[in-house]
This record gives C-alpha cells, structure tokens and sequence, in this order.
C-alpha cells in the first residue's frame, strides 16, 4: 500500500502530465491544472529570460502568473540594465522584493560590507536577508511558484523534476525548464532575440550578486563562479534547499578567499 502523501502524488502526476509537452503547452497545463496564484521569481539570468518570454508570449505574464525578482541590493549594473529591457519588451511590470532595511542595517554593522567571506555561516546569512526571507514574502499566498531551474546546472539539480510539492512552502514548485540543456536555452535565445544579460557573453553562464559572482574558467560547472571561495559541494543560497535557512553543514566552512580570476573569452554569442 502506497504511503505516498496526496500532494505529492499530485505533483508527480503533473510532472508526468509535462514532460511530453512543448514549453507553450506546459505552460497552458500549469495555468489551467494549477489554481490560485501563480508566482515566477526571475533572476533575470538566462534560462529565465526563457520563461518570461514563453508567458509573455502566452499572454500570461502579469495578470496569470506574476513576474518578480529579489533585489538584493548588490547586484550587477548589467542585470539592472537587463531588468529595463525585458520589462520594455514586453510590457510587462517585474515586481521587485528587497531585503527587510534593519536586517541589512544590522548585517553589515556586525559583519562589514563583505562580511559574508568570512564563512559559509556568514554567507547564508547574508543570502537569508537578502533573498530568502524577500522570497517568503513574494510566495505567500501562492499555489504555485514558477522557477527557471535546470537539471544540467550543477550536480546539485540532478535531479529537479518538472514538478513537485514544496512541503516546507506549501504549493507546488514548477520547474517548465528542467530537462532543457543550456545548448537549447542559448538556441531559443538567438531564434526568438530574447533580451539576456551580457554578463553571458563574458564567461558568466551563471549570474548571481556582482561580490558573489566570477566569469568560470574553461571545462569548470555552469555553478563554479557562484561563492566560488567556497568549498563546491553545496553551494546554494537558501532558496532551493529543502530547508529554508538550513544550517551549514560539517565541511562547508569556508576556503580561504582568494580574488576573481581574470575573465575566460566570451562563448555565448546571440
């Protein structure tokens, strides 16, 4: 007898239910099977360009599923140019959720400006202020959060499902990209000119927080540039860990930091 949990169950049913179908197509499922309110946290990096585009294109942006970002406060001048430019080309408004000012305050009182070197405790701190806990608010309420995860991202995303039931949230995580490689994300780029961050073109294929970021060196993970002072098993910043918050675990203290490499040539062209 089956002791798998309901929700569960039918989240895993969903996944099946996506994974024959086109992008537009599992975005009309998810709208239609999903009800409630929708949510997309974007990051503004590539693979979530993709999926504003498909729900803008599916006239689902905004009114079904809204479109916001977590601004941190330290990110890079050209992801701000890149927010401009999507929400000129489409139409569209991306609504914005900014870290809590006396936890801000606070954190960098007691830690310094780049307090977050000084250990993997540290960093996640700063990650909990300034995306985890603006993430919270963004979701609340939601049925069904929408996220531009991929399998192939690092070793760590293995195993992200089309679908499945965020129990620590309460709703249903959706992944629409999850089994894309990053070879068909920069195809659907070029073929549909999906406005991207120019990072990409400089050796960032992933983009987080500019003091958190580095361009990767050749045959290094897509992830390899994110804290990359840090030791690589686990490196996330709290919002896509089973645990909200979760503590650091033994042998994820920091390495010693040592400064962003020079950049490697640009692959990623449109």
């Amino acid at each position: 007898m089956s002791l798998t949990d309901p929700k569960t169950a039918e989240a895993d049913d969903l996944a099946r239910r996506l994974a024959p179908l086109d992008l537009p197509a599992r975005l009309a499922l998810i709208s239609r099977d999903v009800p409630g309110r929708l949510v997309f946290t974007t990051s503004l990096g590539i693979e979530d360009q993709v999926l504003t585009h498909a729900l803008a294109m599916a006239k689902l942006a905004g009114d079904r599923v809204e479109i916001a970002t977590l601004d941190t406060g330290r990110l890079f001048p050209e992801t701000y140019e890149t927010w401009v430019e999507t929400e000129a080309a489409y139409g569209i408004r991306i609504l914005a959720y900014v870290p809590e000012r006396a936890a801000e305050e606070a954190f960098v009182r007691d830690e310094g400006i780049n307090g977050f070197r000084r250990s993997v405790a540290a960093r996640q701190a700063c990650c909990g202020f300034r995306k985890v806990e603006p993430l919270g608010r963004a979701l609340d309420g939601a049925a069904g959060w929408l996220t531009g995860l991929r399998a192939g991202q690092s070793a760590n995303r293995a195993a992200t499902p089309l679908a499945a039931w965020d129990a620590d949230r309460g709703l249903l995580k959706l992944n629409p990209l999850a089994d894309w490689t990053r070879e068909r994300i920069d195809l659907f780029v070029r073929e549909n000119f999906v406005p991207y961050n120019t990072l990409h073109d400089r050796g960032f294929p992933s983009i987080g927080c500019a003091p958190c970021t580095r361009a990767v060196k050749v045959g290094e993970p897509e992830r390899a540039g994110r804290w990359w002072w840090e030791q690589e098993d686990k490196k996330e910043c709290g919002l896509h860990v089973g645990r909200p918050g979760a503590a650091v675990q033994p042998g994820q203290e920091a390495a010693v930091f040592e400064p962003e490499p020079a950049t490697r040539e640009p692959e990623f062209a449109r």
